[in-house]
């Protein structure tokens, strides 16, 4: 259960680093290192069961690959 540990904090790092760059205005790196750690976040929920975790950051991917589109098309 170690991994799952670090996961969820460089996952938590990935979101938070997001963030900030969303506050920064820093496009499009913002929308790769958010999403990237949603996705570490959903793999979390998957292991672990938890439904609030997946319903929170299962739901976001859709946005993030929403997004990602809107960079390359």
């Amino acid at each position: 259960m170690d991994i799952i540990k670090y996961l969820k904090w460089i996952s938590t790092g990935l979101v938070l680093g997001g963030t900030l760059l969303t506050n920064l205005n820093i496009y499009p790196i913002n929308i790769f290192l958010h999403g990237l750690g949603v996705v570490g976040w959903t793999i979390t929920g998957i292991i672990l069961k938890d439904k609030a975790i997946l319903t929170n950051f299962g739901l976001q991917i859709p946005l993030f690959i929403i997004g990602v589109n809107k960079i390359f098309f």
